[in-house]
């Protein structure tokens, strides 16, 4: 298996094409990039921003340049010597614009007689055999079922802009017009269409998380992923891409299976998966070269946050909610929210298979069903392996809800064996409500230190120890020395940097606190803690726009979903939120903010290059984000998806390849730092093949981390702030193999031995020393 010293991700649209990005590989290359990364590029829903609603396996999306952008780009990174990574959907296809998915709109056109009807995870005992598509509005559902703008346009239904087959031999017998008779052809379909609401409770495709736009594929039926892997197939046979990273593969019903044929149409190609792992867990031995990194994100971050600051914000976010909270409590509750609401639709399927293979189903099996939904400790299980995970589930259920006790014992056995078709499908939605309870609102309720709420990341464990850190890291390099490692992605809730603003909190809790106190006579009343997490995201992100900050605070506060919602929108409490963010932006409270931020400047520009350094020097495969190598100040999407302004990263590159990084020039700094890795795992490889700790001596030594890869030592400064309070390095010592060693961000040269931190990080808080030679 051929494998990358590094990735480069890139965002594919139609603003930023597959040609335009042949275009940036001279540049990325330059940087030291082995492969360029991409976003999904099959045929998209017409407008798609992101890629992950395919419609057509059979072709790259036309607006992304097509085929012969692909052709081009790839020719490209030959003449480079670079690889292609693409991203791959296989888990479901976009169905919003039914006319644009030709499996779709065939099995809305002939139902169960369609030759896809078996590519789709469909439940046709729901509704008499026909396809509910909750898509009708409020405004036009009649009390007499009889749907409003439904219309006749030759052969299709149309419902707004929503286009609909009319099977053979159901239109009209004469030139109709009508909405009675647009309603009476639409009676005699293969679906039926409902009000939005009704996909929470009576959908019956399998769907991505809630989406009900994102139909789930059966991509375990052979004939259906050759059928879906059509175009894929043809990028390996024609040697157009070298390694692929697979979205979602919790939502598939055999990862494991799936990731063998991929292996046997790629021939053994690099692939990795987007797997969250949870602390302690283990990902399983697949066919994979790993995880795409949010598990090595999670460590950076937290062995750069100051584990004493733990029990203060704890008192801070209990004294702004009246209460202190409990994690785990807390995402009990709201996993235990989605499973009766927005991913009811899956319990009561998954209670259905449940009673169709045992007629002495307990009367409240659904119940237990969502019960032990909620307290699933990991996304899900892959029989037998994760057996033990449900057992937890079941005593968690105990405690919550003793009165299902009998029940989940009943349960059990079903659910733990591989033959159900129950306890294979248990699996496929407990990732599902675990990523929409905890990521997508959870998350947003928690505001202790939110540079810790983050994907594959659990925001109850507060900080990592150096010597776990380096635990850690020596199993990765000899069980994963090809996973991803990353510091942002298109998913992340918060930036990088933004992210290393924010764990300056740990090191002045008291002086957030103040500042804290002083915006809250500006904050909504009802949730003071809210206010705190949206606070928090203000610095983070600082200097931000108003727009954008505006569209972060509605969006977390619906994802939170506590005051307003996006299914029902609390006007008046938006508008407190907007006008605190107003508050922030102008006068005392922007004066406020920049002193506070002026206070913590100097850890911030540390913590942004020592995070840099840690994921890009780690064991496995870095992988840097769309334009993060100068800043990565973004929050949640699509504000980190914005345009890329290549023209001053091309200068700041520029600069990098001759001029030695200061501090005080930060995105410079940061730079030169991307380069100068990236550059050297790539053409000096043999000194990245192994993993060693470097233990600093003396009385500043536990502000360095230190590691040595088998040749390349990289040092990065912890909690840089305590370490400016006691007076800088002194005299900590850092034991340097013999011979002569040059620090390549600052180009500086140094003596084996015993090397003083205060002269090697002199002008920088993080080194990155090679051999002369």
């Amino acid at each position: 298996m051929r494998a990358p010293s590094s990735t480069y991700r890139l965002q594919i649209t139609a603003e930023q094409t597959l040609f335009d990005a042949a275009a940036r590989l001279e540049a990325l290359h330059d940087l030291g990039v082995d492969w360029v990364y991409l976003s999904p590029i099959l045929a998209a829903e017409p407008g798609s921003s992101h890629g992950y609603d395919v419609v057509a396996h059979d072709r790259v999306d036309a607006s992304r340049g097509g085929p012969e952008g692909l052709a081009a780009l790839s020719a490209e990174a030959r003449r480079l010597g670079m690889g292609v990574l693409v991203d791959i959907v296989p888990n479901h296809v976009g169905v919003a614009t039914p006319e644009q998915n030709a499996w779709w709109w065939d099995v809305l056109q002939h139902g169960r007689e369609s030759a896809y009807a078996d590519a789709f995870d469909v439940d046709w005992t729901q509704h008499d055999g026909r396809i509910l598509l909750p898509i009708v509005g409020d405004d036009d559902l009649g009390d007499d079922g009889r749907i409003a703008n439904l219309t006749i346009d030759g052969d299709v239904l149309r419902y707004w802009d929503t286009a609909l087959p009319i099977a053979p031999g159901t239109g009209p017998r004469h030139d109709a017009t009508t909405a009675d008779d647009a309603n009476a052809v639409l009676a005699r379909q293969h679906y039926l269409l409902g009000h939005w609401q009704r996909g929470d409770d009576e959908l019956a495709y399998r769907r991505f998380f809630a989406v009900t736009t994102l139909a789930a594929i059966r991509v375990e039926d052979r004939a259906v992923f050759d059928a879906s892997h059509v175009e894929i197939r043809r990028w390996f046979d024609e040697g157009l891409v070298d390694g692929l990273r697979v979205d979602h593969p919790d939502g598939l019903r055999d990862p494991e299976g799936y990731l063998r044929d991929l292996a046997d149409l790629t021939d053994g190609a690099y692939v990795l998966v987007e797997k969250i792992l949870e602390p302690g867990e283990e990902l399983p031995a697949w066919p994979t070269a790993g995880t795409t990194g949010y598990d090595a994100l999670a460590l950076v971050d937290r062995v750069l946050t100051d584990p004493t600051a733990e029990q203060a914000l704890d008192a801070i976010d209990a004294r702004l909610r009246g209460l202190p909270i409990d994690w785990h409590a807390l995402i009990h509750q709201t996993k235990r929210g989605i499973a009766d609401t927005i991913l009811h639709a899956e319990v009561l399927r998954l209670e259905r298979e449940v009673r169709a293979a045992h007629d002495d189903a307990p009367e409240d099996t659904a119940d237990a069903i969502a019960e032990l939904l909620a307290c699933f400790p990991v996304y899900r299980s892959y029989l037998p392996q994760g057996a033990e995970h449900l057992q937890h589930a079941a005593d968690q259920s105990a405690h919550w809800r003793p009165d299902l006790t009998e029940t989940v014992a009943w349960l059990l056995p079903i659910l733990l064996d591989p033959s159900e078709e129950a306890a294979r499908r248990f699996q496929q939605t407990s990732g599902m409500v675990m990523a929409k309870g905890v990521e997508d609102t959870a998350f947003y309720r928690y505001g202790r230190l939110t540079s810790l709420n983050e994907v594959g990341g659990d925001p109850s464990v507060f900080a990592t120890a150096p010597i776990d850190f380096h635990a850690a890291m020596a199993r990765r390099q000899g069980q994963w020395p090809h996973a991803m490692t990353t510091l942002s992605t298109h998913d992340t809730k918060r930036g990088e940097d933004v992210r290393a603003r924010i764990s300056t909190i740990a090191e002045v809790p008291h002086e957030w606190d103040a500042l804290l106190e002083r915006m809250l006579a500006h904050a909504p009343l009802r949730d003071r803690a809210f206010s705190n997490l949206l606070l928090q995201a203000v610095v983070g992100a600082w200097p931000a726009s108003r727009d954008r900050l505006h569209a972060y605070a509605e969006k977390a506060a619906r994802e939170a979903d506590a005051r307003t919602h996006w299914t029902d929108p609390d006007e008046s409490y938006e508008d407190a939120l907007s006008s605190f963010v107003d508050a922030c932006l102008e006068g005392e409270g922007r004066a406020a903010i920049e002193a506070f931020v002026d206070s913590v400047d100097a850890g911030w520009r540390s913590n942004v290059l020592s995070a840099k350094l840690l994921a890009l020097a780690m064991p496995g495969v870095p992988d840097v984000y769309q334009g993060s190598e100068v800043r990565e100040l973004s929050l949640v999407d699509p504000d980190n998806r914005r345009a890329i302004d290549w023209v001053e990263a091309d200068a700041l590159r520029a600069r990098a390849a001759t001029e030695p990084a200061h501090v005080d020039d930060l995105e410079h700094a940061k730079v030169r730092l991307v380069r100068e890795t990236l550059r050297l795992r790539r053409d000096r490889g043999e000194l990245w093949a192994s993993y060693a700790q470097v233990m600093a001596r003396g009385e500043a030594s536990d502000h360095a981390l230190a590691f040595d890869r088998g040749g390349a030592i990289a040092v990065v400064t912890r909690l840089p702030l305590g370490l400016e309070r006691r007076g800088g390095w002194g005299e900590t010592l850092l034991p340097v193999p013999e011979g002569r060693w040059v620090e390549l961000l600052s180009g500086r040269a140094f003596d084996g031995g015993s090397v003083r931190l205060a002269d090697l990080l002199r002008d920088l808080p993080v080194a990155l020393l090679a051999p002369a030679d």
